[in-house]
């Protein structure tokens, strides 16, 4: 029982912290919905046109990637949880930007900081997850962050097609309040607790996330001799082979989720709908495929501890890359025929795959596959790189859309997958079940 509750500690933790996530989804999927009422006027008392909706959308990327190395830093100084807690007050402040907006511009700025927020926990909740976590259970609290963000992404979508554009804004906006509120009673990481030679912190910490009667005893001393090791500079630590290797892979897994079309889709969900002519209305196939992402999401998580980080990489991008290669079929030859279901079907499969490896994996590897002297710093330069990459795809995929049209974009999207399955065969290592020792042995 007192290792049940344990568990039950990590797991409240992790979904604590992991909350930043669902906030950071809401963002998300409040493009989706908002896209129509926004460029019709209906949402403010403006308009904004189709170039300047590509910049409302992408401006939440692009302040993900400015904030990912500055994030980097300030967890090594002020900590996990106090670098969680402190994004609050910007997170109420973009969301202010976008309801009472006068301006395209004033949108630009809060999708902008609501992105930093984002980018920031993008980073931090993965590391603090894995940290509190035991070895056990990292692989599955490790997904915790993405399973938040398609369950933010379901809320955007949600409320999109239910309310009225103030009131859906005001229902995102709240939600950085809630996330406070939960997070403030969780204990600080009792890995930054030890690197600062605040012992007994980490002690009292630790025994709170594994119970009264554990034995924490060999995790407390493993975590302390870290701590007391002497490091080395970053310089001195990037020059290791297993560090480059490191990096290398997980800016590679990351240019992988983004380049394979996710956030193309989900960002412009709606519209795609729309133009496939389905015949069933675009906001709920997109509340639909919000619910299949869930679902995946959930399944991969019960998963990855069983199937392996490589196996479930390797199948997710199979999945991709038959399912756009079928997009770009029905886009090319089919969108006259009696097939609007295909659209949908396709979709809701890439959703799947994806949820079952690109989706949680990249953000899993990124906190195992640094040594502890080199992972704030590497964490955040993998995050800043997938937040860039997510900018390119969001900003380029309507000019692609109106340049090549959508056959071709979605055919580039299978070619691209397809690269993802020989780069995961040869390079990815699996990491399931070793410690993060073995795993920088192996690299």
């Amino acid at each position: 029982f007192a290792k049940l509750m344990g568990l039950l500690k990590q797991y409240i933790a992790g979904l604590s912290a992991a909350f930043g996530a669902f906030c950071l989804g809401a963002s998300l999927g409040w493009s989706g919905p908002m896209e129509k009422p926004v460029t019709n006027g209906d949402a403010y008392s403006f308009k904004v046109t189709r170039d300047d909706w590509g910049w409302v959308t992408s401006m939440l990327t692009l302040g993900a990637a400015c904030v990912c190395i500055p994030i980097g830093v300030l967890i090594g100084v002020i900590g996990r949880k106090m670098s969680m807690l402190v994004l609050v007050a910007p997170y109420l402040i973009g969301w202010c930007c976008i309801i009472w907006s006068t301006h395209v511009y004033i949108l630009f700025i809060g999708r902008f900081v609501l992105g930093a927020c984002g980018g920031a926990f993008s980073v931090t909740a993965p590391m603090y997850t894995t940290e509190i976590a035991e070895v056990a259970v990292r692989g599955v609290m490790g997904c915790f962050f993405q399973l938040l963000i398609v369950h933010g992404i379901l809320y955007g979508f949600g409320v999109g097609a239910l309310f009225k554009p103030m009131l859906v804004n005001m229902l995102c906006g709240f939600l950085p309040i809630v996330f406070f509120l939960v997070f403030m009673w969780m204990p600080e990481s009792p890995v930054f607790l030890a690197q600062k030679d605040k012992v007994d912190k980490a002690e009292k910490a630790l025994r709170w996330l594994r119970g009264k009667d554990a034995d924490i005893t060999a995790d407390l001393n493993a975590m302390v001799a870290e701590a007391k090791k002497e490091k080395p500079k970053f310089i001195e630590g990037m020059s290791r082979k297993a560090s480059k290797k490191g990096l290398g892979i997980s800016i590679m897994l990351m240019f992988l989720q983004q380049f394979t079309g996710i956030n193309a889709i989900i960002f412009y969900a709606t519209s795609i709908f729309e133009e496939a002519g389905t015949g069933i209305s675009p906001d709920m196939c997109t509340v639909l495929l919000g619910i299949v992402q869930v679902f995946a999401t959930i399944a991969a998580i019960l998963s990855v501890e069983k199937a392996g980080r490589k196996l479930l990489l390797l199948s997710s991008a199979a999945c991709m890359c038959l399912t756009t290669f079928i997009m770009a079929i029905y886009f090319h030859w089919l969108t006259d025929s009696n097939v609007g279901w295909l659209p949908v079907i396709a979709i809701c499969l890439f959703i799947i795959g994806f949820s079952f490896g690109f989706g949680p994996v990249p953000w899993l590897t990124m906190a195992e596959l640094f040594a502890e002297d080199v992972k704030p710093l590497c964490g955040s330069i993998s995050g800043t790189c997938n937040w860039l990459f997510a900018f390119c795809v969001t900003k380029c995929f309507p000019l692609c859309l109106d340049e090549f049209g959508s056959a071709a974009t979605f055919c580039g999207f299978a070619v691209i997958s397809l690269g993802a399955c020989i780069f995961i065969i040869f390079l990815v290592p699996e990491t399931k079940g070793k410690t993060l020792n073995e795993i920088q042995e192996k690299l």
